[in-house]
């Protein structure tokens, strides 16, 4: 599949009068535009940017920060550290990347100047589809759970991989390793000084936060996109106890207590602020909207999100069974696994985010791209809502017959019928 180089941080949200112009009939859509684009920053450091492209480069960092921490978690101490249980949700996130890149390029192998868009529907966003399984899923096995988290820590880890190998078009050296070496020194005093940071959170955001943003500013300098500074500092942040901190075993990390400490600023700040800066799009009401869903792009993420990412899934689990000695969870169906697939094609933070690194703002394309990302996730969320309710149902009515005690001896009947 083809490359795509990375655009200046400042230019996917450099003014676009064209744009305004289409929407001169709604009179907030020049303010918008004009608070998207405003610059601040210090130049001589490439960091004079745009209000939009902090948000994107800058909030959206400390998003891949608590993925960092939370694919550290999974590795250290999760479901990832056992082959048996990750081998099949690490395949089917393999399978649910490259089955929707496969079928965008087979929508828009006619433009090829269109194939730059190819990583678009490939992304799944972790937080909306756990949310979805939370409201709809109370009775659903936690297996299946288990396995929507798996699969989507690994979507992220390929997405990150995507973004620092597709998306970064010339590496400043001496800037990449100073931002590396700062990485290093944030993870020394991470580790020797983890039950420190962890008692006392004052000294984490005066030390650690600053250096953090010092690493942050050379990544960001040296070419390769900055939210990739945000997943190493999470790498490094280290997830158990040392044996000579004589902490109970049951007390959680450092990890844990960063992902609890960072995920309402993540969750409450700085992803609505970038989806209100990333999300404008210039829809020109019903006649724009059908021209947007009529484009090639919009055309190609819509079915690779709503038809690939589950087929994808659903076929990678289905070949990983069949090799010997791998066996699905046996509380998990595999209309349960088709739901899963579903949810894994709300694609909405990641996927904004290569749309602004493969469409510069005054394309069509880029418009009728993310035009597609809320069509193809708010499909997929619903989809996916109407199938697994239904199974959630029968969960339920199963859970309920298990519960019967009518002799009121304390052991439910089920386990006491021939």
């Amino acid at each position: 599949m083809p490359s795509c180089a990375r655009r200046p941080s400042a230019e996917p949200f450099s003014s676009s009068w064209r744009r305004r112009d289409r929407l001169g009939e709604l009179p907030w859509a020049p303010a918008y535009f004009a608070i998207r684009d405003f610059e601040i920053g210090y130049a001589p450091w490439h960091l004079q940017l745009s209000l939009g492209a902090w948000a994107a480069d800058g909030l959206l960092a400390i998003f891949f920060f608590l993925v960092g921490l939370e694919l550290k978690r999974e590795f250290v101490a999760g479901d990832l550290r056992r082959f048996s249980t990750a081998i099949v949700p690490v395949a089917a996130a393999a399978g649910g990347v490259i089955v929707p890149a496969l079928f965008y390029v087979v929508v828009v192998m006619q433009q090829p100047e269109l194939l730059r868009g190819w990583a678009i529907p490939t992304a799944t966003d972790i937080a909306f589809a756990v949310a979805v399984l939370a409201i709809i899923g109370s009775h659903l096995p936690s297996s299946l759970r288990i396995f929507l988290l798996t699969l989507a820590v690994v979507d992220d880890l390929i997405a990150i991989a995507i973004i620092a190998v597709f998306y970064t078009a010339s590496i400043q050296v001496l800037a990449l390793l100073a931002g590396l070496a700062t990485i290093a020194v944030y993870a020394v005093l991470a580790q020797r000084y983890r039950h420190f940071f962890q008692l006392r959170s004052a000294a984490a955001w005066l030390i650690l936060l600053p250096i953090g943003g010092v690493a942050w500013a050379f990544v960001h300098a040296s070419g390769v996109h900055a939210t990739i500074a945000g997943v190493l500092l999470g790498f490094t942040i280290p997830v158990l106890h040392r044996r000579r901190d004589n902490v109970p075993d049951d007390e959680p990390g450092l990890a844990e207590v960063f992902e609890h400490r960072f995920r309402p600023l993540s969750a409450g700040f700085a992803i609505p602020v970038f989806a209100f800066f990333s999300a404008g799009v210039a829809l020109g009401g019903v006649e724009g909207f059908l021209t947007a869903m009529r484009d090639p792009v919009a055309i190609g993420i819509v079915a690779g999100l709503v038809l690939g990412k589950p087929l994808g899934i659903v076929v990678v689990t289905w070949l990983m069974t069949r090799a010997r000695g791998i066996r699905l969870d046996p509380s998990l169906k595999w209309i349960d696994i088709v739901g899963v697939g579903l949810l894994a094609g709300i694609g909405f933070t990641v996927s904004l985010l290569v749309t602004e690194l493969s469409f510069v703002v005054t394309d069509p394309h880029h418009d009728h791209a993310k035009i597609g990302i809320f069509v193809a996730s708010l499909s997929a969320a619903l989809i996916a809502a109407v199938l697994l309710t239904s199974r959630n149902r029968k969960y339920r009515r199963i859970a309920r017959a298990e519960a019967v005690d009518e002799d009121g001896d304390g052991i439910p009947d089920v386990y006491q019928r021939p």
